[in-house]
C-alpha cells in the first residue's frame, strides 16, 4: 500500500464526526475501526466493493475497473439503483488484465488505452477508475495515468484508489467519498444559485425510492443541487459546494463527506430518514428549518406544514384498510445502517411489534435511536448466523422476517413469510406512499393463504388415525346342523 493511501486510510478511520471515535481514547482511536483484509478475500465485502456501492449509482459516469475480469464480474450491478436518464452506469468496463500483462508490467499502458476507448465510444461525463488488489500489489499507479488521460482527452478522469485489501466495505464507502471531495467537488459552478438548494448524500434510489420523495421537495421549491445518491449526475457532485444544507441519509457510509463540506464550505448537515410517515415529516421539517436559517424565505416552514398535513392525511387514509390485517403481528428485522432504526419506527406506526432488529453497519447514534424507539436495548443484535436466525424466529414466534435476499431461505425453512427490505428489492418503500407499498407487501406476505397449507402436516407426516374397534363375531347366529348345508 502506498504511503499516501496509508495516510488517507488512517485519516478516514479517525473520523471526528463519528460518535464511536469520539468515545475512544487516543490509543484506541489510532487503531481505527477495522483491520486490513487478506488480498482477494471479499467475504462480507471489501473496500473496493464499498467504493463501487457508493459511486456506481452516479449514472452518467463510466466506471472502469483496473483489474482482471473477476473483480468487476463478481460485483457488477449488485444494487437496484434506478436512473431517470443515462444507463451508462449499468455497463461494466474493465481493463481485463491477463497474467502476461501483469508480469510484463503492461497494466498502466493498457489502462490509458482503455480510458481512451471508453471516452471515444461512450462520451461519458467522466470516467471513474478503480484500483483493485491485483493492480495495487503490482504497483500500478492510477493517479498519474488518470491525470494524463484527462489532459489528453479533455474529459475528467477520477482515480478511486481503493484496493480491496485495505479494509472493509464501509471503509471503501468513505474512501470513495474522499476521492470525490478531492477531485470532483468544487470543479463546476451552477448556472443559478437559489436559497432552496440542497445536497443529498447516501440515498441510493433503490427501486426508485428517491422518486417517492423528490416530488414533495419540488412542491416546496427545494432543488437537489448536489447529490451523492442514486440517479445522481457527475455535475451534481461537482456543484455540491454551492448548496445551503446537506441531508445525510446513511451516516455510516459517507459522514466524512458531509463533515468535509461543512468544514470547507460552511454547509451544515443533518441525518434524516424517509422511511415512515413520522420520519419523512421530521426530515422535511428539519430541512426547511435549516434552509430558513440559511436565508430561505420564512414562509417555507408554513408551506411545509401544509404539505405535511395533506400528505399525512392521504397516506393514513390509504393505510387504514390494511391496519386490521397486520396489527399486532410480530416482525424480526435483519437489515443495517439507518434502516435498523427508521424501519422500526415505520413498523411501529403501523401497529406491528418488532421483536428484534440488527445493528449491522449501524453507528452509535443509530443504536441510541433504536433504544429510544423500542424502549430497550435487549432486542438489538449484531450479525446472526442462519442457525441463530432460525432459532430467533421460532423463539419469538415471529409472523414475518424482513431482511435481505440472503436470509430468505432461513425464513422459508422456518415456514415464516419474508419481505425484502434491502438493496435487491423491487418496490420503493420511502416517503408517504412508500409506507403504503410496504404495508401492502407485508399484508401480501403474512396473509397469503399458502402459509396455512404449508404449516399443515403432510399426510405422510400426520399421526395415523386410530383403528376402528373390532366387533366380536356372534357365533350363535351361525349355529346349524350338517343337514342344513347338505343342499349347498
Amino acid at each position: 500500500m502506498s504511503e499516501a493511501l496509508k495516510n488517507q486510510v488512517a485519516a478516514v478511520l479517525n473520523e471526528p464526526a463519528c460518535a464511536t471515535n469520539r468515545s475512544k481514547d487516543d490509543a484506541a482511536r489510532k487503531k481505527g475501526c477495522t483491520k486490513q483484509l487478506t488480498p482477494g478475500a471479499a467475504a462480507g465485502g471489501c473496500a473496493f466493493d464499498g467504493a463501487m456501492i457508493a459511486l456506481q449509482p452516479v449514472t452518467d459516469v463510466a466506471h472502469l475497473v483496473h483489474a482482471p475480469l473477476a473483480c468487476w464480474g463478481n460485483g457488477y450491478d449488485n444494487r437496484g439503483s434506478a436512473s431517470s436518464g443515462s444507463d451508462l452506469y449499468r455497463t461494466g468496463f474493465t481493463t481485463d488484465l491477463s497474467e502476461l500483462e501483469i508480469v510484463m508490467g503492461q497494466g498502466e499502458k493498457k489502462l490509458f488505452r482503455a480510458i481512451r476507448e471508453v471516452i471515444e465510444q461512450q462520451s461519458p461525463a467522466a470516467v471513474f477508475v478503480y484500483s483493485t488488489c491485483t493492480t495495487a500489489l503490482v504497483g500500478d499507479d492510477i493517479v498519474p495515468v488518470c491525470k494524463a488521460a484527462a489532459e489528453r482527452f479533455g474529459t475528467p478522469v477520477i482515480p478511486i484508489d481503493v484496493p480491496g485489501y485495505v479494509g472493509s466495505k464501509n471503509l471503501g464507502n468513505k474512501l470513495a467519498g474522499e476521492a470525490l471531495f478531492k477531485y470532483v467537488v468544487g470543479t463546476m459552478e451552477p448556472e443559478v444559485s437559489t436559497p432552496y438548494d440542497i445536497n443529498i448524500i447516501g440515498d441510493f434510489n433503490l427501486s426508485g425510492e428517491l422518486w417517492q420523495v423528490k416530488p414533495l421537495l419540488d412542491k416546496l421549491g427545494i432543488r437537489i443541487l448536489g447529490s451523492v445518491a442514486g440517479d445522481a449526475r457527475y455535475a451534481q457532485i461537482a456543484k455540491m459546494h454551492r448548496a445551503r444544507v446537506t441531508m445525510l441519509v446513511c451516516s455510516k457510509a459517507l459522514i466524512n463527506m458531509a463533515r468535509r463540506l461543512e468544514e470547507t464550505y460552511g454547509i451544515p448537515f443533518f441525518e434524516g430518514s424517509f422511511y415512515g410517515i413520522s420520519d419523512t415529516s421530521a426530515a422535511i421539517r428539519t430541512l426547511c428549518a435549516m434552509l430558513v436559517e440559511r436565508g430561505a424565505p420564512a414562509d417555507l416552514i408554513d408551506r411545509a406544514e401544509a404539505l405535511i398535513a395533506e400528505e399525512e392525511a392521504c397516506a393514513r387514509a390509504a393505510l387504514e384498510p390494511f391496519r386490521p390485517r397486520v396489527a399486532g403481528k410480530r416482525v424480526l428485522l435483519y437489515t443495517g445502517g439507518h434502516k435498523s432504526w427508521s424501519v422500526v419506527s415505520a413498523l411501529q406506526e403501523l401497529g406491528m411489534e418488532v421483536v428484534g432488529t440488527s445493528v449491522r453497519k449501524a453507528t452509535e447514534e443509530d443504536k441510541t435511536r433504536i433504544a429510544e424507539i423500542m424502549g430497550t436495548e435487549a432486542h438489538m443484535f449484531e450479525n446472526m448466523a442462519p442457525r441463530d436466525m432460525y432459532a430467533a424466529l421460532r423463539a419469538a414466534r415471529a409472523d414475518v422476517l424482513m431482511s435481505g435476499g440472503r436470509s430468505q431461505f432461513v425464513a422459508l425453512k422456518a415456514r415464516v413469510p419474508w419481505v425484502d427490505v434491502n438493496q435487491e428489492k423491487h418496490e420503493p418503500y420511502a416517503g408517504y406512499m412508500g409506507m403504503v407499498n410496504l404495508l401492502d407487501a407485508i399484508d401480501r406476505a403474512i396473509n397469503n393463504p399458502l402459509w396455512a397449507d404449508l404449516r399443515t402436516p403432510a399426510p405422510w407426516d400426520a399421526p395415523p388415525a386410530p383403528a376402528a374397534p373390532v366387533t366380536p363375531l356372534d357365533l350363535s347366529a351361525m349355529a346349524g346342523t350338517r343337514a342344513d348345508f347338505e343342499d349347498c
